[in-house]
C-alpha cells in the first residue's frame, strides 16, 4: 500500500499533521534522554550553572532557528510579519543559534569548561523523531528536494518523485548514532565530541542543500550552506587538527 502524504491523522472531523506531535516527542525525548546519560557521568558544571546554559541554548535556538530560516527565502524580507517569523524555523539556525546562547551565558556565569559533549547523542535522537514528523508532511514542510529518477525518490503529494530529504537525514543520523556509541569509551578532549557533531551534521546539510530547490541569500549559496561554512571556520582549529 502506498503512503499517500501528508500523512494526517483526524480528531474530533479535523484533519491534523502528525508533525507536531513528533516535535513534541523529540523535544520530550531528547531531554529525558540528556538527564539519564547525565547520571552516569561526573558534570563540572554545576546544576544551577547547567540550567543557565540550557536556557542561553533555548533562547539561541529560537532566534537562530526563525533568522535563518527566514533567510532562506530573501524575497520574503519584503513582506516579513511577526506570524511569517514566528512559523518559519530550521534545525540549523537553531544549533546555529544555540551555539551563540550557550556562549554568551558562559561568559556572563564565567564558566570556561565545554558543556556540549552530553548533549550530543539527545540532540540525534531528537533530530530523528522530528524529521519522522517532517517525512509525514511532504511536500508541506520544506524539506524535500529536487525532482529525480534516483530509486529512493518518492511521490511526497504533488505528483513528482522527489529526494525525500526527512527521510535521508533520518538515516544519517542513524549512522551518526552509531559512530558516537562507537567512539563512546575514546578518549578525547572534553568538548570534542560536540564539536565533531556539529562539524559532521553541518557538512551533511552543506551537501544536502544542493538536492534542494533553495533560495540564494548570496554568491549562489542559501543561508544553509553559510551557515555550515561559518561552524566550518569558527570550529577550524579542531577540524585541522581531526584531519592532520
Amino acid at each position: 500500500m502506498l503512503v499517500k502524504f501528508p500523512v494526517q491523522f483526524e480528531l474530533f472531523g479535523q484533519l491534523y499533521h502528525w508533525h507536531y506531535i513528533f516535535e513534541l516527542l523529540a523535544f520530550f525525548t531528547g531531554v529525558r534522554l540528556y538527564y539519564y546519560l547525565r547520571k552516569g557521568i561526573h558534570d563540572p558544571i554545576s546544576d544551577e550553572n547547567r540550567l543557565w546554559i540550557m536556557l542561553g541554548a533555548m533562547f539561541g535556538a529560537l532566534i537562530g532557528s526563525r533568522v535563518v530560516a527566514i533567510l532562506e527565502d530573501p524575497e520574503s524580507l519584503a513582506n516579513l510579519s511577526f506570524s511569517l517569523l514566528y512559523q518559519s524555523k530550521t534545525i540549523v539556525g537553531g544549533l546555529l543559534g544555540g551555539l551563540f546562547g550557550v556562549e554568551l551565558i558562559k561568559k556572563y556565569i564565567g564558566v570556561n569548561t565545554a558543556s556540549g559533549d552530553v548533549y550530543v547523542i539527545p540532540i540525534i535522537v531528537a533530530l530523528f523523531i522530528g524529521r519522522i514528523g517532517c517525512f509525514s508532511m511532504g511536500i508541506d514542510e520544506p524539506v524535500y528536494g529536487l525532482p529525480t529518477t534516483f530509486f529512493l525518490g518518492m511521490d511526497l503529494g504533488d505528483g513528482i518523485r522527489r529526494h525525500p530529504l526527512a527521510l535521508y537525514e533520518m538515516m544519517y543520523m542513524v549512522l551518526l548514532l552509531m559512530i558516537f556509541n562507537g567512539i563512546r569509551h575514546r578518549s578525547m578532549r572534553n568538548g570534542e565530541r560536540f564539536k565533531l557533531f556539529m562539524v559532521l551534521y553541518f557538512l551533511y546539510r552543506f551537501l544536502i542543500e544542493f538536492l534542494k530547490p533553495y533560495h540564494p541569500l548570496f554568491l549562489a549559496l542559501s543561508s544553509i550552506h553559510w551557515s555550515a561554512l561559518f561552524i566550518f571556520l569558527y570550529y577550524y582549529k579542531f577540524i585541522r587538527r581531526m584531519v592532520l
